[in-house]
């Protein structure tokens, strides 16, 4: 699976932006997507994830109830909408796809992944 991320950028805090995660290659919908971002100097963290239809998501508790990840197989694409966004959201943001399809506690580790996107740069200004 090749995943190429796209959609982040500068806005100021409290405003809003939405990533995506276009996939290609092998099938995208048996997959789960994570996100994990990366700040400089800082170990990279989970973000979100989504089973591989959609059921069921997860989310790290710094981002519940601002960002919704959400996905469109028909599209081979995952986003990540990202509102009230603050200075400590800056980060690169990576996607990544787990063949294990599903969504549980290990969602949350990076090295589950097998397959990761090359990341897009957020800034949220104060």
């Amino acid at each position: 699976v090749q995943l190429q991320a796209s959609g982040g950028g500068l806005v100021q805090a409290g405003g809003s932006l939405r990533l995506s995660c276009a996939a290609s290659g092998r099938t995208f919908s048996n997959y789960a997507m994570g996100w994990f971002r990366q700040a400089p100097g800082k170990e990279r963290e989970f973000v979100a994830a989504i089973s591989w239809n959609g059921g069921s998501t997860y989310y790290a508790d710094s981002v519940k109830g601002r960002f919704t990840i959400s996905r469109d197989n028909a599209k081979n694409t995952v986003y990540l909408q990202m509102n009230s966004l603050k200075p400590e959201d800056t980060a690169v943001y990576y996607c990544a796809a787990d063949q294990y399809g599903v969504v549980d506690g290990r969602s949350r580790l990076s090295y589950e992944y097998d397959y990761w996107g090359q990341g897009t740069q957020v800034t949220v200004s104060s």
